[in-house]
């Protein structure tokens, strides 16, 4: 884990703390950026980032990564 600092909403947080009985700040931050992890992407959240730099080979990560192997006859 790493540590950093960060500027926060104070009541944000207490209040999500609160609410799922948190104990800590700590707690709450990391476990609102779990949620929004575990959290699909909604379909405009998709959009938004179409264009955004992804440069990989579509068809190139489709071929086949192991050779095929020919089972002998029984």
């Amino acid at each position: 884990m790493a540590i950093t600092n960060i500027d926060i909403d104070e009541v944000a947080c207490r209040k999500v703390m609160k609410r799922y009985q948190l104990a800590t700040m700590k707690d709450a931050v990391n476990f609102a950026l779990n949620q929004m992890i575990d959290e699909p992407m909604s379909l405009e959240e998709a959009l938004v980032m179409e264009g955004t730099g992804w440069d990989g080979d579509l068809a190139e990560m489709r071929k086949v990564r192991f050779p095929r192997i020919e089972l002998l006859p029984s």
